[in-house]
């Protein structure tokens, strides 16, 4: 796969147009709060407007009552009914019907000791009646710094089921304070013993044969607890009561499933005194417990086109378990619906560099339409700390036999620090230039905006920075870390300041999973890689420690994907095709690498001295190279070792690679004798050129198809220019190799080599219809 190369570091800061107040008379309505309490968070805010006729200004002022300075502060607020906002100053705001959330701008994020963020606080312009915000809170606390009335106390609970090592509960609900109830905390004693956002929970790994007491009490949305509810007693079964365990459960049967869940139900058991419950469990591990009688269980965070095998136990009060239940097999739906196909494409992050190719463009071509998942290359590793690198400004070197070309590289700027103008917006609305979230970003969450379908995935390394990953997914410990940064980075969006960028949540919602592209582990890749031959169980591992904390996020399920090899031995040297315990247990599907079977870079380090295919569907028996690549036999490496096919993707090349003084042969120049890479798109990568740029600038190209080896290629004629592509004619014959196959579908790296109108975007499109 392409990599990051050294596009020039383009850092612009915009300075902020300040507006003086406006000097007009003050309306006869007061603040909220003119000498208010200090709240907890130090700070607290006063509301002031000013008619102005045609409209109306509303300006909040924070004040910090501590002697130390806040940084980074937040207002929420309820506007009356019949206002509407037509503009904001000194902040980022985002209006949800009535409601607005507003964050500092970075020049008046600092509220000093005893002052306030004058003369920069927080105004807006308003239509319709003038009236003070309701609901008011800064950094969580009320405006006025009075404290938050909490929820009150649950109704008792009571018992719906007790067995020998458990207590189910329920109660009825606590009336909201000054915030929405948030959650419950069953206790006994001092001792939290279970949180539910609903109002029930079971209270497991309780000592047979005794006496609890359990309370009940509410938190709200800021964390204030409530008062507690009446205590309930309660003892557990006496195990020694019922020796007699129940029968097993009639055999499961599936009465419905997803890409990510399976709905099961089975017989009921009997019972000398009574079934309590059954307990699911998943290849042999327990994925949820029911309560009798039910007799129904949705199992949920599975992955796609995944075979699991379920059985169920009955348990009685006495926590007696019955022997299995018959064993079921059920494999999960594939994740587009069988019959359709998924495309799938790279954006590169440096795109908007050279190429001045934008997150716009995707829409303009038509390609997002047509995009069932989009990825955004690159990011990084830290070298350091071994995590998921996120706000820095260093560069590629530029040499690719470098061993540190991409070590602690990254982009903020092109990520969520840039500003990007009206013309190169997804809706043609310009970055503020203080907003906490710009650049890529913000127009990838404008283009899923307008696109909801449309899924976006963070892609780590690539074959710049995957020097690190053998490092980070070398102990459970180091893995444990590696993920948990990832997720509180690109999913969580806890994104590090950068030029007033950045914070907290920041860039929460701009991607819906994470993409692994290790290249490769278990053997070389970049110059000055870390591998192991430990790489290929650890990846294993470090997919499964992926899927689990992704999983436990709750919520709608995250892609987890990642681009592997076409070549058998770095497949083998890295990647566990073990059913039911390998990679394809954790990954919702795998991008089969469908490109750069041959080439010639500027260093002259890979194949400068003979031309050969880059993207074949099928091998060419003229090919003079000791190994043979191809599609067919990438595809054949994975299906061979028990592959569910609809777990797998393969691989387009928007681009071509190309070869100079290339002798003819008889044969236009395949397999032929050339003297390094042809003249490159850019003068830093020789030997590649974009689709569109390469149909445009190259010359006196006749462009020729192989229909046996099902490949393109160009020739300018003997001695000349000889390049390897993809076109909408190898397209059209490769797509319908997917459909024979049944495979999930295919992706493209990378979007910008198509043409403005989206040619190949087009007629993959129309391929795998």
């Amino acid at each position: 796969m392409s990599a990051p190369r050294s596009a020039p570091a383009r850092h612009r800061r915009r300075l902020a147009v300040l507006l003086a107040a406006l000097l007009l008379p003050l309306a006869a309505l007061t603040g909220l709060g003119a000498a208010p309490a200090a709240a907890a968070s130090g700070l607290t805010a006063t509301f002031a407007p000013q008619d102005n006729g045609s409209w109306w200004k509303g300006t909040f002022v924070v004040h910090n009552a501590t002697s130390a300075p806040v940084t980074g502060w937040a207002l929420e607020f309820d506007l009356p009914a019949g206002v509407s906002i037509t503009g904001h100053y000194n902040g980022d705001a985002t209006v949800t019907g009535r409601h607005v959330s507003v964050k500092n701008a970075y020049y008046n994020a600092t509220v000093p000791p005893g002052g306030t963020t004058e003369p920069y606080s927080y105004w807006f312009v308003a239509n319709g009646p003038i009236g003070a915000p309701t609901g008011c809170t800064v950094n969580g606390d009320k405006c006025d710094g009075t404290p938050d009335v909490p929820p009150t106390a649950p109704g008792k609970p009571r018992a719906t089921a007790v067995t020998a090592h458990s207590v189910a509960l329920g109660w009825t609900a606590a009336a909201a304070g000054d915030h929405p109830v948030a959650s419950y905390e069953v206790l006994t004693g001092d001792t939290v013993l279970a949180t539910t956002t609903t109002t029930s929970a079971t209270l497991t790994g309780l000592t047979p044969a005794t006496g609890y007491s359990f309370t009940v009490r509410a938190k709200d949305s800021r964390g204030n607890p409530g008062p507690r509810s009446e205590p309930l007693a309660v003892t557990t079964v006496d195990p020694a009561s019922d020796p007699v365990p129940p029968g097993a459960p009639g055999d499961p049967r599936a009465t419905a499933k997803t890409s990510t869940g399976v709905t099961l139900a089975w017989g009921a058991a009997t019972d000398n005194v009574g079934v309590a419950a059954y307990d699911v469990y998943r290849d042999g591990t327990l994925a949820t417990t029911v309560g009798a009688p039910a007799t129904t269980a949705t199992v949920t965070g599975l992955t796609p086109s995944t075979t699991y095998v379920f059985t169920v136990r009955a348990r009685d009060a006495a926590d007696n378990a019955s022997a299995p239940s018959a064993a079921l097999s059920v494999t999960t739906d594939d994740l587009v619906g069988q019959g359709k196909y998924l495309k799938a494409g790279y954006f590169a992050q440096w795109g908007i560099y050279g190429r001045q190719y934008f997150v716009k463009n995707l829409d303009t071509s038509g390609a997002a339409a047509k995009l069932d998942v989009l990825n955004y290359a690159f990011e990084n590793i830290d070298p350091t700390n071994l995590t998921c690198q996120a706000g820095v400004t260093k560069g590629v070197s530029g040499n690719p036999q470098d061993p540190d070309e991409g070590t602690g590289a990254g982009d903020a700027d092109a990520d969520y620090g840039r500003a990007m103008t009206a013309a190169q917006s997804v809706d043609g609305v310009a970055d503020d230039g203080w907003g906490q979230l710009r650049g890529n970003f913000n127009q990838l969450k404008k283009l899923k905006a307008k696109y909801p379908n449309l899924k976006a995935v963070v892609s780590i390394g690539g074959w710049t920075y995957s020097k690190f990953f053998s490092d980070a997914a070398a102990t459970d410990a180091s893995r444990k870390k590696f993920v948990s940064s990832c997720i509180d980075v690109w999913i969580k969006g806890n994104l590090p300041l950068y030029n007033g960028a950045g914070g907290p949540g920041t860039g929460a919602g701009v991607f819906d999973g994470i993409d692994i592209d290790w290249e490769w582990p278990g053997t070389d890749g970049h110059p000055g890689n870390h591998y192991s031959t430990a790489d290929k169980a650890h990846l294993a591992l470090l997919l499964a420690e992926f899927r689990r904390q992704l999983d436990a996020l709750g919520g709608p399920h995250r892609l987890l994907t990642a681009f592997t090899p076409a070549d058998p031995a770095k497949i083998a040297a890295g990647w566990d095709l073990t059913q039911g315990s390998g990679v394809f247990s954790a990954l919702d599907y795998a991008m089969v690498q469908g490109y750069d079977f041959h080439g010639s870079g500027s260093d002259n380090s890979w194949e400068p001295a003979r031309t050969g295919q880059s993207a074949n569907l099928y091998p060419d028996p003229k090919d003079p190279y000791g190994f043979h690549f191809s599609v067919d036999a990438a595809v054949a490496a994975y299906l061979s070792a028990g592959t569910n096919p609809r777990k797998l993707a393969v691989g387009f090349p928007f681009y071509g690679r190309g070869w100079k003084t290339v002798a003819d042969g008889g044969a236009h120049g395949v397999w032929q004798a050339a003297d390094g890479a042809a003249p490159g798109q850019f003068p830093e990568e020789a030997g590649v050129r974009g689709y569109a740029n390469l149909i445009a600038s190259v010359p006196g190209m006749t462009v020729y198809h192989d229909d046996q080896a099902v490949a393109t290629y160009g020739y300018t004629g003997d001695g000349g220019q000889w390049w390897s592509f993809d076109d909408a004619w190898s397209i059209g014959h490769k797509t319908p190799y997917i459909k024979n196959k049944n495979l999930l579908g295919a992706f493209v790296w990378e979007m910008s080599g198509d043409t403005p109108s989206g040619t190949l975007m087009n007629a993959l499109d129309a391929g795998l219809k």
